[in-house]
C-alpha cells in the first residue's frame, strides 16, 4: 500500500455529494489513501493530467479489477499496443467522419420522434422519457443491437455501471451485473445470426471484419454500452436541469452568443458524468513525497480535477463562457475516450437544441437529486411545460 497519508469518507454521504471531501482533499491531501475505497485517490487536475500518461506505471491492465472481471478484459483494460490495435479495429464505427455522414442524422431522427411523442404530455420525468430514450436510441445504432430495445440497453448499462462501481463487494450488485452482461451476450448472438451487410459501420460489424476474437468483440461492446448509456444520458438530463436554472445562460444559446457545445463542454467539467479512472500501480513510483508499490489501486479523480481553482476560476460554477480546454472529462493521453465525438454530437448538436426547440416554456417541476462518485448524473429531471 502507498504512504499516502490517509483520509476517511462517510460513503453514503460521499455518495452523495463528493465535491465537499474533494475540495478538501484537493487543499490538505491531494494524494490521500482512502480505508472505505481501500484506493489511492489523485485529486489535484496537475497531478492527473501528467500521471495519467504514465501507462508503465499506472496502467489500465487490471486482471483482478471489477470491471475486467464483470465485463470481460476490453480496450479500457489494455496499454500499448494491445489497446492500439482494437481502439483501430472500432475506429471505423467511431471516426469523426462516420459520426458526420451516418450517426448524426440517425441521432436527429430519433431525437426528434422521442420529442414529438412528449409535446403534448404537459409533464412528465424527462429523463426517463427524454433523456434515456435519445441515448438509448443512439447507442442501439452505433453498437449494432438494433434487436436490444431502449429500456433493456438502459437497464445492462445501468447494471454495469452499479457493478463496476461495487467497491462494497454487494453480492446482490454483482448478480445483477453478471445477468445483465449475460442479456447483452443473448442480444449480440441473435443480432449475429441476422448477418451483417456490406455497408454496416456498426461497432459490432467493424470488430468482426477487423478479425477480433469473439471474447474481445463482446467485452469492447459492453465498455461501449456501460459508457455510451448512462454518460449521455445523465449528461442530456443534467445540462437540461443546469440550463433551466440558468435562464440567462440558456438566453445565449437561444439568441446565438453562446453555442450548445459550449454547454455541454462546461456541463461535462461542472458534473463529470465519467469522474473516475481506476488504474493499478505496475512498478515502484515516487511522486509528491509519496511512494506508490505494486498492485496499489489508484483513483484518478477526473471529477475533482474538473473543479481545481489552479485551473478554473470560481470552479464550482456553471458558467457556459469559461475556457474549458483544460478539462479531463473525456481523459487524456492513450485513453482519451473514443466515444468522445459521437457524444458530443449526440449531445450538443441534437439532444440540447431538439429539446429546447420542443420544450421552449419547459420548467423544473420539483427537486433534482443526483447521485455518485465515481459515475455521476441527475437521478430524475421531473419538468412541466405548455405546448410547444
Amino acid at each position: 500500500m502507498s504512504n499516502a497519508p490517509i483520509y476517511e469518507i462517510d460513503p453514503e454521504k460521499f455518495w452523495a455529494d463528493p465535491y465537499p471531501d474533494l475540495a478538501r482533499m484537493r487543499d490538505q491531501a491531494p494524494i490521500a489513501y482512502v480505508p472505505q475505497l481501500d484506493a489511492t485517490l489523485l485529486t489535484r487536475h496537475a497531478d492527473i493530467a501528467l500521471n495519467e500518461k504514465k501507462t508503465d506505471v499506472f496502467s489500465s491492465v487490471q486482471p483482478q479489477g471489477l470491471m475486467t472481471v464483470l465485463m470481460g478484459e476490453n480496450l479500457m483494460r489494455k496499454d500499448g499496443r494491445e489497446h492500439m490495435a482494437e481502439r483501430r479495429a472500432i475506429y471505423p464505427s467511431m471516426s469523426p467522419q462516420t459520426v458526420r455522414e451516418i450517426w448524426d442524422a440517425q441521432f436527429r431522427i430519433d431525437a426528434e420522434e422521442v420529442a414529438q411523442g412528449l409535446v403534448n404530455e404537459g409533464r412528465s420525468d424527462l429523463f426517463w422519457t427524454y433523456a434515456m430514450p435519445v441515448s438509448a436510441r443512439a447507442l442501439q445504432a452505433i453498437t449494432g443491437l438494433t434487436n436490444m430495445d431502449a429500456a433493456e440497453m438502459n437497464r445492462v448499462s445501468q447494471g454495469m455501471i452499479d457493478g463496476c462501481a461495487n467497491y462494497s463487494g454487494d453480492a446482490k450488485v454483482e448478480a445483477h451485473c453478471h445477468d445483465c452482461t449475460a442479456s447483452i451476450d443473448s442480444h449480440i448472438d441473435a443480432r449475429l445470426s441476422m448477418g451483417i451487410s456490406d455497408d454496416d459501420v456498426s461497432l459490432l460489424a467493424t470488430q468482426v471484419r477487423a478479425g477480433l476474437s469473439d471474447e474481445q468483440m463482446r467485452a469492447n461492446i459492453k465498455l461501449s454500452i456501460s459508457g455510451g448509456q448512462n454518460e449521455p444520458r445523465d449528461a442530456i438530463a443534467g445540462t437540461i436541469w443546469a440550463l433551466l436554472r440558468h435562464p440567462e445562460q440558456l438566453k445565449m444559446c437561444l439568441s446565438g452568443t453562446a453555442t450548445w457545445l459550449q454547454v455541454f463542454e462546461e456541463y461535462a467539467r461542472w458534473i463529470s458524468p465519467i469522474a473516475m479512472s481506476p488504474r493499478r500501480v505496475a512498478q515502484v513510483y515516487e511522486y509528491a513525497g509519496v511512494t506508490f508499490e505494486p498492485e496499489d489501486k489508484v483513483f484518478l479523480m477526473f471529477g475533482s480535477a474538473n473543479r481545481d481553482a489552479d485551473v478554473f476560476d470560481h470552479a464550482d460554477r456553471f458558467d457556459i463562457t469559461r475556457d474549458t480546454s483544460k478539462s479531463l472529462s473525456f481523459g487524456a493521453g492513450p485513453h482519451y475516450c473514443a466515444g468522445a465525438w459521437a457524444s458530443r454530437t449526440l449531445i450538443a448538436d441534437v439532444a440540447l437544441p431538439t429539446f429546447f426547440e420542443y420544450f421552449p416554456r419547459a420548467e423544473i417541476d420539483a427537486e433534482v437529486p443526483f447521485g455518485g462518485w465515481a459515475f455521476r448524473g441527475p437521478l430524475a429531471l421531473p419538468c412541466r411545460w405548455d405546448g410547444r
